[in-house]
């Protein structure tokens, strides 16, 4: 079954569809084996993983080399962040042609200028209703007949306002768009209006410390989402970890005995080493 199939197959089984931010293959795999069904390549994570904050600095070749190669990591769908299409109409087409070789299952768009910034910065600048409806139109248009989803960001609550939010999500649903993702609302009164008003499937952004008020899962399910991402759970972890752990190791010059010793074999195991070692076996490699 392709991946878009999959998770169309998952939207449809009545359960949110929860998936945790991924920045590389790695941190897929840890996603995938906590038993979550689907993984988020995280815009931000690829960026910051590469070196830049989450200002449109990425190009489409590298948002795409990092969603191929997530995609290929692990066997759950993989929803990815395609920023603003990388420009208009034209590389809107090319954009979802090469996430659609890439394998993911799903890729968002937004209607912020470009380049764009992250959905939980201020100063944000989204452009014109009927030039974001056109680039989701050429969108739908041009994806295979096998996938991917496409889901439509708006980043208009910021800028214009709940009112104009809500009216280009369900513009964009008409446009051809499979689920509609707007971006931070303001209070919670705000986030559960999305789903009673939004006229198709939505998408829910949970960024702690972000501008999106704090819900829990359960109950973003309970009001009607059907897909919830949590892009920088993983990215703030290993932040806080490896801060913790570095400073313990300059302290004593030792081991820090915050962090689990694990053997180098287990390590390798969760990389994806066992169908390696079947290649090694078949084939009496030493």
């Amino acid at each position: 079954m392709a991946p878009a199939a999959r998770l169309r197959e998952a939207l449809t089984a009545g359960e949110l569809v929860v998936a945790p931010g991924a920045y590389d293959c790695l941190t897929a795999r840890m996603v995938q084996d906590a038993g979550f069904p689907a993984v988020y390549m995280t815009g931000a994570g690829t960026a910051a993983s590469l070196g830049y904050p989450d200002y449109g600095l990425l190009t489409m070749s590298e948002m795409v080399g990092n969603a191929r190669r997530i995609a290929a990591a692990v066997s759950v769908p993989v929803i990815a962040d395609a920023d603003t299409g990388f420009g208009n109409e034209l590389n809107v087409v090319r954009t979802v042609h090469e996430y659609a070789a890439a394998g993911v299952a799903a890729l968002h768009i937004e209607d912020q200028v470009f380049p764009k910034r992250c959905g939980h910065l201020d100063s944000k600048q989204v452009i014109d209703a009927d030039a974001f409806v056109g680039k989701v139109r050429a969108a739908s248009e041009s994806r295979p007949a096998d996938g991917p989803l496409l889901i439509a960001r708006t980043d208009a609550r910021a800028v214009l306002g709940f009112e104009e939010a809500v009216e280009r999500a369900n513009r964009a649903l008409a446009a051809g768009a499979d689920v509609a993702f707007v971006e931070a609302p303001q209070t919670l009164e705000e986030l559960a209006e999305v789903p009673r008003r939004v006229e198709g499937p939505c998408l829910l952004n949970v960024v702690a410390g972000g501008k999106t008020p704090d819900i829990a899962l359960r109950r973003a399910a309970e009001l009607g989402y059907q897909i919830a991402i949590v892009p920088v759970l993983l990215l703030a972890a290993v932040l806080a970890a490896g801060d913790t752990a570095l400073a313990e190791l300059a302290a004593t010059g030792e081991h820090p005995p915050s962090v689990p010793v694990t053997p180098v074999a287990e390590i390798f195991r969760r990389a994806g080493s066992a169908p390696w070692d079947a290649v090694r076996d078949r084939y009496g490699v030493d």
